[in-house]
């Protein structure tokens, strides 16, 4: 799949970056698709304070790994987990000592149907639904998660013949959204609104079913020279984003 850049005007967030960078300057950045909203919204604020651009790539942390192992000239990685990032520091594609936690994920049972999905999940167990949509657990740290919460639900086995996978969490709730599938798992990012499920019905997976969803960025050795990369994951610090990203219904880092 060939992820098409998102353009965002993007700035850097600090004063004092401003005067390290003397003319406009631009980063390209591979983000997960469960942080497509948060993120086109630190974009936002992040060109708000000195007009620097980035180009922005969503899509599957699993598949951005390939990519820039084959030489795709991102210079910051916000992954859905933080495996990817660590992996790709260990085989030399990212600077040591730059990977963070800039989001704590929250996965979320979720039907565009009202009152499909009870606020216990039991409809895993005892409801009758023909197609259960996820995203690729493989390339996807929420699909990988979703697995983890049906099996240790015990419905894993039941439930396998009748998945529908998302290539990444975006396309999963495209399959959910236009009916291909009754419900699915997803990020709560990807239906929250005002602090609540937006519309349908839904059930927030209690973090106790999986293993924390960590978010972490990395500085990739190709934005090492350029002072905009680096900027960003400072941005993504700073309380402006941390409060966007509180917004969606992540959990801060620690």
């Amino acid at each position: 799949m060939n992820f098409k850049p998102v353009h965002y005007s993007v700035s850097v967030g600090c004063l004092f970056l401003a005067t390290s960078i003397s003319q406009a300057a631009t980063t390209l950045v591979a983000v997960a698709s469960n942080f497509t909203k948060p993120m086109a919204e630190i974009a936002a604020a992040f060109e708000k304070a000195t007009g620097h651009s980035a180009n922005l790539s969503f899509g599957s942390s699993g598949k951005f790994v390939a990519q820039l192992e084959n030489g795709a000239p991102f210079e910051v990685f916000l992954s859905a987990d933080d495996k990817n990032p660590r992996k790709l520091e260990q085989d030399g594609f990212a600077v040591p000592g730059s990977q963070f936690t800039y989001a704590v994920g929250k996965l979320v049972l979720w039907s565009t149907t009202p009152g499909l999905v009870d606020d216990l999940g039991k409809i895993l167990s005892t409801g009758s639904f023909r197609h259960l949509a996820l995203a690729d657990p493989k390339l996807a740290p929420y699909g990988a998660a979703a697995v983890e919460v049906m099996q240790n639900m015990g419905v894993f086995d039941k439930l396998q013949p009748l998945f529908v996978q998302g290539e990444n969490i975006a396309q999963t709730q495209q399959f959910i959204s236009t009916g291909n599938a009754e419900l699915g798992f997803v990020a709560l990012s990807q239906v929250i609104e005002k602090g609540k499920i937006a519309k349908g019905s839904g059930w927030i997976v209690p973090e106790e079913l999986h293993a924390p969803i960590l978010q972490d960025v990395v500085l990739l050795k190709r934005g090492a020279e350029n002072p905009v990369a680096p900027a960003l994951l400072q941005f993504l610090k700073s309380p402006e984003s941390l409060a966007i990203i509180k917004k969606y219904g992540y959990e801060l880092p620690k």
